[in-house]
This record gives C-alpha cells, structure tokens and sequence, in this order.
C-alpha cells in the first residue's frame, strides 16, 4: 500500500452513513467553561464502522498528496494514527508543551477558552516533507494556525488540514487562513 491511498476493498462512505456518524458526535453545554459547547467526538470513534467512513473520508480529498500525518494533541493523534495506518504514511504528533522529551520548534495561541503552546519535535521529518494536518475539531483555528507556524519553521510541506468537524460561528477558518493553510478540508459545520 503506498502513501495517501484507502484500504483495499473499502467504498468511499455515503453521504448517509456520515450523516450518521454526525449523529454520533455529543454537544456538551458550558464545558470546560461556561459558556463554550464542548464536541465530543468519543461516542463517533467508539463506533468502528462511523470511525472508519470518517477516516477514510478525512483522506480523499488528499490521497496521494502526503508522505505524513501529524496529529494535534489530543484527539488528532487518533484521528492522525488511523491515517497513517490506513494509508501508510509516517506519524508526527503535534503536542502540549512539555511533553516531548527531545529539543522542539514551538508556538503559543488563543483557545476559546484560554492559552496554550504546541510543540513537535525536530528532525522527526526531513524538511519537505509533505504533510497532512489532522485534527477534530477547527474552532477559534488557533490550534490549527499554531501547528502551521510550527510546521512552516520545520520546513514541512503542509498540503492541507482535515478536521471532523467546524464550528463556524468561531470563524477559525479565517484564522488559518491568514496563517497561509493550503487547504482544509471540514466533514461537518456546525
């Protein structure tokens, strides 16, 4: 199996069965704060067969386009994990500051709810290296703008962003954007 490819087999997933997994996701009121609706994807990843028409989905757009996927802490890596399996691409994760153990290029950013930095290892990809960012949710798109920062100074080739789901009120989009996304790709808007 090369880079970017769906598993052997597999049709695309209809428009039905995202439906579906849409349905799956949960809406928590005033979590972490008052105020912010949390989405949780956890009941969709629980359901093997909506967790696996959501990946193969995340990568259609992108099939051939990536020799990478990095993830962004914490339900990304989940996502990004089943990319690089399903596809056969390498597997970066982008985490929370202080959690990787060796030297890493870093960039802080506005939550909806706070402030955080990000980080990735250096030299885990050579520069060049086409990647695929992958996350759940693009809400305020400071996580998402951050990891490009990140993946610019490491000298990726970021070929786009795939998330599950977009909050478009927060216009996150416009956010990356700024920060000079190639491209992303949303299954949902909410």
């Amino acid at each position: 199996m090369t880079a970017s490819t769906t598993r052997a087999g597999r049709e695309p997933a209809s428009s039905d069965a995202l439906e579906r997994a849409l349905g799956l996701i949960a809406s928590i009121p005033d979590h972490p704060t008052p105020g912010v609706v949390f989405r949780d994807l956890t009941p969709l990843f629980a359901d093997g067969a909506a967790f696996a028409d959501v990946v193969d989905a995340l990568i259609a757009p992108f099939a051939g386009r990536f020799d990478a996927v990095a993830g962004l802490e914490a339900r990304g890596f989940l996502l990004a994990g089943a990319i690089a399996m399903r596809t056969g691409a390498g597997l970066v994760p982008i985490r929370k500051q202080g959690k990787l153990p060796r030297a890493t290029e870093a960039q802080s950013y506005d939550l909806e709810y706070g402030s955080a930095t990000i980080e990735a290892h250096r030299g885990d990809l050579p520069a060049g290296s086409r990647v695929l960012l992958v996350d759940d949710v693009l809400a305020t798109g400071g996580t998402l703008g951050a990891a490009i920062r990140v993946a610019d100074r490491l000298g990726w080739d970021v070929v786009g962003a795939s998330v599950v789901l977009e909050i478009d009120a927060l216009d996150g989009r416009a956010v990356v954007s700024g920060d000079g996304a190639a491209r992303i790709v949303s299954l949902f808007h909410v």
